[in-house]
């Protein structure tokens, strides 16, 4: 079993810098790729950016490519989403999610586990 809990989530004005971290608890976290994904209002969840099990490769969504940055600390467990030049658009419930797939998926329906998920709200 994994557990995921997202924190970091706030309000920034456009062009600002925000953390999201993803803290996880059960040992079997470490053999699993993490991603992040989010949901705008009345809108499809969407796939951001993931990081594979030994935090090497990482992948991202043509939105957010050249402004996110993914990273994973396997000693502490957690997965880090650094998100620079914020655009309104990112406005967006975000959520981290864990898959045991080793190749690169950006489905929701193959992530086996969900936080519960932190506001990032950009705006003036």
């Amino acid at each position: 079993q994994v557990q995921l809990v997202e924190s970091g989530g706030r309000s920034v004005r456009p062009g600002e810098s925000l953390r999201l971290s993803c803290a996880a608890s059960g040992s079997a976290f470490k053999d699993y790729a993490a991603g992040w994904f989010r949901q705008a209002p009345g809108k499809e969840r969407e796939f951001v950016a993931r990081i594979n099990y030994g935090g090497i490769i990482q992948y991202y969504s043509d939105s957010v490519r050249g402004r996110f940055t993914i990273s994973r600390d396997t000693i502490r467990n957690t997965v880090h989403l650094q998100m620079n030049a914020l655009k309104v658009e990112d406005t967006a419930v975000y959520y981290c999610a864990a898959t045991s797939r080793r190749d690169l998926v950006v489905e929701t329906s193959e992530y086996d586990y969900w936080g519960q998920g932190t506001q990032v709200t950009v705006s003036w």
